[in-house]
């Protein structure tokens, strides 16, 4: 599935979860599912904990923060070398 199908899964609306981007047709937001799969939660555990989504929706949370990460960024402190 190319990138504008997937983002397509992804719905913002003011009125629905505070405007958070959310998996179309669901009030579960995209970042929920990030975090969950950057605290390393499996696709499989997911769609296991979230029976109603399908693994493209996984795959759109994650071309969503993709999309997110080129025009923003989040300022990490630097190493410190030893």
């Amino acid at each position: 599935m190319n990138r504008q199908k997937l983002l397509a899964r992804i719905s913002i609306n003011p009125n629905i979860c505070f405007g958070k981007p959310c998996i179309r047709g669901h009030r579960i937001w995209v970042s929920l599912i990030l975090d969950f799969l950057a605290s390393g939660m499996t696709i499989a555990e997911l769609i296991e904990e979230y029976p109603q989504l399908q693994v493209d929706d996984i795959y759109a949370c994650i071309a969503y923060g993709a999309e997110m990460s080129r025009d923003r960024y989040i300022d990490i402190p630097l190493e410190q070398s030893a």
